[in-house]
Formats: C-alpha cells, structure tokens, sequence
C-alpha cells in the first residue's frame, strides 16, 4: 500500500486526517463527524464503506457531503491508471480493489485540497489498507466498539481483535474510545495508547451523560430528542451542553455514536480547530444514512406500492449485536399495530444468534424470508428455505408459537389469510413464518403489507414492515426508490 501510495505522490500526506475504527458504528461516527466540520465551514473528505448503490458512496468531498462526481472520480482514475497498472505488476497482482480505491480517496483529498479527512478503516485497523496514516499527519483516532465481526480473519478472539483495532494509534496522538467496552477490551486499547504516550479520551467517562428525552415524528419518520453533556477534566478537558438535539439516527448506539464524534470534535478545538457548539449540534442534527435504522417517508411508501396504513423501516443490520440494536430501535418507536420482518442474509452469518435478538421483544408477527441478491452470488446468499428453518428453530427455542405458511407470493397470501389473526395486544396468536427465493425484497414488502392488511381487523393502529440482514437486501429497496 505504502509503495502504491508513494508511485502517486504520497497524497495521503497532504492532509490531516482522523482515523476510525471499530466493529460497528464506524459509519455513524464518521457522518456525525464530518457534518460537524462542515457546519463549520471546513472543506471535508470522508471514506468509508460500504456502499449501498454506487461505489461513489464511499468517497465524499466538499461542504455538501454528497458522493464524489462522476466526472471528478473518472477524470483522476484515468490520470492515474498507468501508474496503479505498473503497481499491479510489480505487486505480482496482489493489489486489492479496495488497496486501490484507497489510494484514490487519497488522491482525490489531495487534489481537492481538503482541510481534513474522515478516514474510516475497512477490516480491523492494524493491517488494514487505510493504515498508513503517519502520526505527522493524524489528528486523532476513534476507536467505537469491538465485538466478533470478521473474528476468523483477525485471530480468533475478542482480545486479539482489539489488538487489531489498536493498530491505528500512533505515537502522541490522541485516541477517542466510544464503548462501552469490557474492562480487559479496554485494558487492551489503553495499553497500547499508554505505549505510544496517546491521549485517552473515553465516551463512556463518568462526565459524559446523555439522555433521550423523547420519540417524535415528521412526515411519517421518527427522530429521538436528546440531551447531551460532556464535562471532562483531565489532560485535554472536554466540555460542552447540547440541548434538544434531534437525532434521525435511532437507538442508543447511535446516541452513544454522535456522543464519540462530539468529543472527537472538542478533541480537535483542543488541538486548535476551530469548532462551535453550534456546528456540533447542526451537525448532529444534520446526519442521516440511507439503510441504517431508515424509516422511508410516506411518499417512499407510496412508490412501493403501499398505502399508507404500514411504515416501513430499512435497516442492513447482519450481526448479532447489530440486531440487538435494531430490536431496540423498533421497540423505542412502539408500535402499537403488528410487526412484519422482511430478512434476507449471507450465508456467513450467525443466523440463529440473530434471529433470536429479533424474536426477542417486540416479538414479531409475520416474518418473510428471502434470498437476498449480492455480491458473489449465489454462492454467498443464504437460501431462503434454510434460513427459514433455523427462524423455526429460535421460534422453538424461546418458546413462541408459530405458523408456518410456507412459500409465499401476492396470489398465494390470501390463502393464509384466514388464519392470520396478529395482534400485538394478544401473544397468542401465532406468529407466521413464510419464505420465497425468487421474490425481490419490494415485492416481498407488498407481500408483508397484504398479511398485515387482513390484521387490521385486530388492530386500528398500523402496521410496522422491517427490511433487514444484508445491506444488500436494503440497497435493493433503495433501488427501487431511485427508478422512481
């Protein structure tokens, strides 16, 4: 990476940049961040991954924050395609897509003469193609969380991907830590800083406290009001009262997200950026990430064919932590009407560990399974069939009563519909589990919709349609949006 970057002119010199890594939230944390330093004025990159429907996601520059241009992207790859086919060759092929993309972020902030770059890491930290951040260069570095994504490719344990994620701290530069992490995860990150004498600035300090006031709604879309202050007093003292912040990212991970950009952004006044309170909270409050907790807007609805009476929330959850926060965010919102689970999968995940986070509360009342469409194929899509048996198998394990209606079309729906009798207000209904491979996830939604139209006999309030486990599943649905 470091010999392809120096074949361009080491552009990831040219600009200060802070580094995040973590599990999940990297992307949030990301958002949050470089829409504060663009309230303020500062011309901002960000790289991050992945994308939903074009690559051109992952790059952003400028005070807009959109993806980067067409023309701006081909213009600087046609430039220097010699030189990343020559590398290619001396690399005897070993160069990845992302190695390549990477240096392109790169070169595309040099270029554009960004003030800062928001650079989040790809896989774990330490070995990972973003990593060649100097500590000349590095303003700080976030660490969010670290559970057991991708745990086979960086060692085999929760302590050895620590050690991964650590790798980004460089010698006296401050690291921002978001958690909560166990006390031996944490040991783990604070050893490595106390080695490279970094500055440890924790989300989780005892002079941090947020809190979410309430659940509102506009224009068919929920967002949580919080209270956020940050008293620190230590090597780099933080402090800062954000008052009715309204956040349209749900749940308090990402609460505790746009808390860990706050810090890093008083993190960097204390480094002489200048930051108001103001740009914090217009920042915050200006970030929104297609797929992740999105609910879609009553005219959205309305493309897909729906009517209305359903809100329909997409979100790429895939792990077992990420559906436990997914969970959390359906329960915040409480919808009074029944609950329909739209889930299509990678045949590389924990699928019974998420499916119980998802049964958990609120339980569900319909759940549909497809095979989501993605990148490799079928070979990396789990079988709707089979996913559908271990759904059965969690529904056994906790005890719920279901209904298997098997495989389910538009035509077919009526069919089951006399048996369908969900209510939230009564658990002993049967929950109904169905399946469908050749379906596409919008017209499995249409699919969702009709079972929960016959509930409305049961129940005046609407219904709740939840799209999850791949981001390629939610791309599909956003796809859908943008033919539109």
């Amino acid at each position: 990476m470091r010999r392809l970057l120096r074949r361009l002119g080491d552009p990831h010199t040219h600009f200060p940049a802070v580094h995040i890594a973590g599990t999940k939230g990297k992307g949030s944390t990301a958002a949050f961040l470089s829409n504060i330093m663009r309230e303020q004025g500062y011309n901002v990159g960000c790289y991050s991954s992945p994308h939903l429907l074009t690559i051109r996601e992952r790059i952003s520059v400028g005070k807009d924050g959109g993806p980067v241009s067409v023309g701006l992207l081909r213009d600087l790859f046609d430039e220097a395609k010699d030189l990343i086919d020559e590398s290619i060759v001396l690399e005897n092929g070993a160069l990845t897509h992302f190695e390549v993309f990477t240096a392109l972020s790169f070169l595309i902030f040099s270029r554009q003469n960004v003030d800062i770059a928001i650079v989040e890491a790809g896989l774990g930290g330490a070995r990972d193609a973003t990593n060649v951040i100097r500590s000349t260069e590095l303003a700080a570095s976030i660490i969010t969380t670290v559970g057991r994504e991708h745990l086979a490719a960086l060692g085999g344990s929760l302590q050895s991907i620590a050690v991964a994620k650590s790798g980004i701290i460089k010698q006296g530069r401050p690291v921002m830590i978001g958690g909560p992490f166990s006390a031996n995860i944490e040991q783990i990150i604070r050893d490595r800083a106390f080695l490279t004498k970094s500055p440890v600035i924790s989300a989780c300090d005892p002079g941090v406290k947020s809190i979410t006031k309430c659940i509102d709604w506009d224009n068919g879309r929920p967002y949580q009001s919080c209270d956020i202050s940050i008293k620190i007093s230590n090597d780099m003292p933080l402090f800062i009262e954000l008052r009715d912040v309204k956040l349209w990212l749900l749940g308090d991970h990402q609460r505790q997200n746009a808390v860990t950009a706050s810090c890093t952004a008083l993190c960097l006044c204390n480094l002489g950026w200048d930051i108001s309170e103001a740009s914090i909270q217009a920042g915050l409050e200006k970030t929104q990430l297609p797929g992740r907790s999105q609910f879609l807007t009553q005219e959205e609805a309305s493309v897909l064919g729906l009517d209305g009476l359903s809100t329909v929330l997409i979100d790429g959850a895939h792990t077992e932590a990420s559906a436990k926060a997914l969970s959390d965010v359906i329960e915040t919102v409480k919808p009074e009407g029944p609950l329909a689970l739209v889930v299509g999968m990678a045949n590389d995940k924990e699928h019974l560990a998420f499916a119980e986070q998802l049964l958990s509360v609120p339980r569900p009342d319909i759940v549909l399974l497809t095979e989501a469409s993605m990148a490799g194929g079928t070979s990396r899509a789990m079988p709707a069939s089979s996913l559908k048996e271990l759904w059965i198998a969690a529904a056994k394990d906790q005890g719920i009563d279901y209904m298997d209606i098997g495989t389910v079309s538009g035509m077919e729906t009526q069919e089951c519909t006399s048996n369908l009798a969900v209510s939230s207000s009564s658990s002993s209904k049967p929950m109904l589990i169905g399946c469908q491979d050749a379906l596409f996830s919008c017209d499995l939604i249409m699919v969702a919709s009709q079972l929960l139209e016959k509930s409305r006999a049961c129940s005046a309030a609407p219904g709740l349609i939840c799209v999850t486990g791949s981001l390629y599943l939610v791309a599909s649905v956003l796809q859908q949006l943008g033919k539109h």
